[in-house]
Formats: structure tokens, sequence, C-alpha cells
């Protein structure tokens, strides 16, 4: 198999939709081993539009090059009230990808 699965966290802001399923908010990617690219993306949001919404953002992006360019994506695209919660998830799955290059 040449690809990775990663998962990152967030607490999401109270009053969504989605809150009253999760009380966080989980982004999941599968990922690229070679490259690290974004190959499939998936989220914990409550309809299967933002999932869907958000796995576009993401999908194609490489975490080689550092989270920043999907939290550019998210900020500027996103206008929900889970985008911070998003962009946290993010970051946390970026950490969780550093965490297993160091782990090879």
């Amino acid at each position: 198999m040449n690809t990775i699965f990663l998962a990152g966290h967030s607490r999401l802001p109270s009053g969504m939709a989605a809150q009253n399923m999760y009380e966080t908010l989980t982004i999941t990617a599968e990922i690229d081993k070679q490259y690290a690219v974004i190959v499939s993306a998936s989220c914990t949001l409550a309809t299967v539009h933002g999932q869907e919404f958000v796995q576009q953002l993401l999908k194609g992006h490489s975490l080689q090059n550092g989270i920043e360019g999907p939290v550019e994506s998210v900020r500027h695209h996103y206008l929900g009230k889970a985008g911070n919660a998003i962009i946290a998830a993010l970051k946390d799955l970026h950490k969780q990808y550093e965490t297993s290059i160091v782990l090879k």
C-alpha cells in the first residue's frame, strides 16, 4: 500500500449542528507516502455538503510543504462557524504527520 491514514482533532464551537453529534471535529486524510499529497480527506461536519467542500479544499496539498497552504485555503474559502476548528484539526493532523515521519 502506498498511502498512510492520519487524523487530526479539535474542539467545535458551541451552537453548531455538528457539536450536537460530536464534541470534537475530526479530519481524516489518506496521504501518499512518497510525496505526502492528500489523496482523500473527510471531516465530521454535520452536512455532506460541508464534508465534501472540505475534502475539495484539502485534496492535492502536500504535507511536505507544511500546512499553511491548506490553512489559507480554509481561511479564504470556508466561511462557516467551524473554520477555526477545521484549521486547528489541520494543524493537529500535520503534527501527526510529522510524528509519523520521525517514526519511519
